[in-house]
């Protein structure tokens, strides 16, 4: 334990909520909270004198500003989180097996698909429906200007 009661490390960890793009988000965080109860508080003032539909405004600014905290406590946490992970020593690769490889800790590999053109059983079935449909469209490709209805098919 450090002078100050907290684990080694913690003082380190808490360095880096205090850099100015966290200063940034702490002030962006009070500012919000203060703005949203501000006008929470405005909106009881408005229903009171009589005007009924400030009451669900005044329920929905405190929301905010809680879901605010929310946001704000959560990020908070990720970055002590990452601020001790990143502080700890790596590990002995002799001593402990390397960790296995999940779906979430890095970009799976996508492989393409690949679909025949041709079916698998050799026999191929023509589909009318379809190649009427595919006739009708290089026609319309061939004869930029004409309308559907000038179809001769």
């Amino acid at each position: 334990m450090s002078e100050t009661g907290n684990v080694p490390g913690t003082l380190n960890v808490m360095r880096r909520l205090w850099t100015p793009a966290w200063i940034a988000r702490h002030v962006a965080m009070v500012v919000l909270v203060v703005g949203f109860l501000g006008l929470g508080w405005w909106q009881i003032s408005r229903a009171a004198a009589g005007n009924s539909l400030s009451w669900g405004y005044a329920v929905e600014w405190p929301i905010f500003a809680g879901f605010v905290v929310y946001v704000w406590w959560r990020e908070v946490k990720l970055a002590r989180r990452k601020a001790v992970e990143a502080d700890a020593p790596p590990a002995d690769p002799a001593v402990e097996p390397a960790p296995a490889v999940t779906t979430g800790s890095r970009p799976a590999v996508r492989r393409p698909v690949r679909v025949s053109r041709v079916p698998a059983g050799g026999d191929v079935v023509e589909d009318t429906d379809l190649a009427a449909y595919n006739h009708y469209l290089s026609w319309l490709n061939a004869n930029p200007g004409a309308r559907p209805g000038d179809y001769p098919g």
